[in-house]
């Protein structure tokens, strides 16, 4: 049988994300708006990757360019330059913003739909201009019978109050549209002196999360980087399930010599977690994760020393006497690594840490510490809190 050490088992966790990265369904999301709203940086704070500035775009039709990215499941489609200047210029834009998105629909495959638009307004031009409410109404005519979500996104929001007006207008004309949507898309500095925050992507991904196929909800989660709060929230998801089939392991308890029984959800954990964050990881953090938790002899492949030290750590974990993992100490160690793994991942989220720190002496001891503190809640035999 193989040695589970940090090293192998941070293999495993590297391998199970690749897979589970190539194997996530592709997220497809149309951008339109005039020159100057604003598109290229919205796309870039709130994805992972910034795609709209690396000049890898493909030419699909005569206005519009697709971005993407290998090992990266998402497709920005752009209608850079788009100007509303005439009949003729509107006509052959909505046709080919139609053709895209019919295209898609008619291939069958949910990797080629669109999936979501988001058609960007500039509020400081404090108005909906007449040609722009044209377009975008006989664009939602045409685009109906497709039943892809519109969300109209207003564009730097300097000023809430001038943004909820223009809000307020555009609502007036009860257009089908998923929602309106003010954003600041990054912190805007006026004169050097004073800073205004950047508020809405939050939001924005709420509402696209919302309306978006369920078959790629998991992929928003995963690409984007506004909501870290949607992310933890689906890496908790992922814990709880975890930590309910190691309970399940241990329910006939586990004897020490056979503990690397509970290793592969484990691994499944800690790659689903990682994925769910969007962030990229090497062997080394890995590997410097699973041995300032559980140990250097691998995640719960534990000798009966390093069982009976994170015991003491469990509230009514008992003791090695038996020789034995139970349901209760096994959901509890997989839940405590998990949430620990949470912390960390949101700390880097945050740009509170480097992913690097993580592989230094003091990241292993702020690791350690998270999960010691976790393991010392009361939790029951599917690793809930009690």
């Amino acid at each position: 049988m193989e040695k589970y050490n940090p090293q192998n088992v941070a293999r495993k966790i590297l391998e199970s994300i690749q897979e589970a990265r190539k194997n996530m369904t592709m997220l497809n999301v149309m951008v339109l708006g005039k020159t100057g709203a604003g598109k290229s940086t919205l796309i870039n704070n709130v994805f992972n990757e910034e795609l709209a500035e690396t000049g890898i775009g493909k030419p699909v039709t005569d206005q519009i360019r697709s971005y993407s990215k290998e090992g990266f499941a998402l497709t920005i489609y752009d209608t850079p330059g788009l100007e509303l200047g005439g009949e003729n210029s509107l006509n052959k834009l909505l046709k080919e913003v139609t053709d895209v998105i019919d295209k898609g629909m008619k291939s069958g495959d949910i990797e080629k739909a669109i999936h979501c638009i988001w058609y960007c307004v500039n509020t400081n031009t404090h108005r909906f201009e007449e040609a722009e409410k044209s377009f975008i109404s006989r664009f939602l005519d045409e685009a109906k019978q497709y039943n892809v979500p519109v969300i109209l996104v207003l564009t730097q929001s300097f000023s809430k109050q001038d943004a909820q007006e223009l809000r307020s207008e555009i609502e007036k004309e009860n257009l089908p549209l998923a929602q309106v949507v003010p954003v600041l898309a990054q912190d805007y500095v006026i004169d050097g002196e004073y800073t205004v925050k950047a508020y809405g992507l939050e939001r924005l991904i709420e509402i696209m999360n919302s309306v978006i196929p369920e078959s790629v909800k998991n992929t928003l989660i995963a690409v984007q980087k506004a909501n870290i709060d949607m992310k933890r929230t689906r890496a908790r998801a992922i814990v709880a399930t975890s930590a309910a089939t190691a309970a399940a392991t241990g329910a006939v308890p586990v004897p020490f010599a056979d503990a690397v029984l509970l290793v592969p959800e484990q691994i499944a954990m800690l790659a689903g977690i990682t994925v769910t964050f969007g962030i990229p990881v090497e062997k080394a953090t890995l590997a410097a994760v699973v041995s300032a938790t559980v140990g250097t002899s691998g995640a719960t492949a534990l000798g009966r020393s390093a069982v009976g030290g994170l015991l003491k750590l469990i509230p009514g974990g008992g003791s090695v006497a038996g020789g034995v993992i139970s349901a209760s100490v096994a959901a509890a160690i997989t839940a405590a690594l998990g949430e620990a793994y949470i912390a960390v991942m949101t700390m880097v989220a945050k740009g509170e840490m480097q992913i690097g720190d993580l592989e230094t002496k003091e990241g292993k001891k702020q690791i350690t510490k998270l999960f010691k503190e976790r393991l010392k809640i009361k939790r029951n035999d599917k690793g809930e809190e009690i």
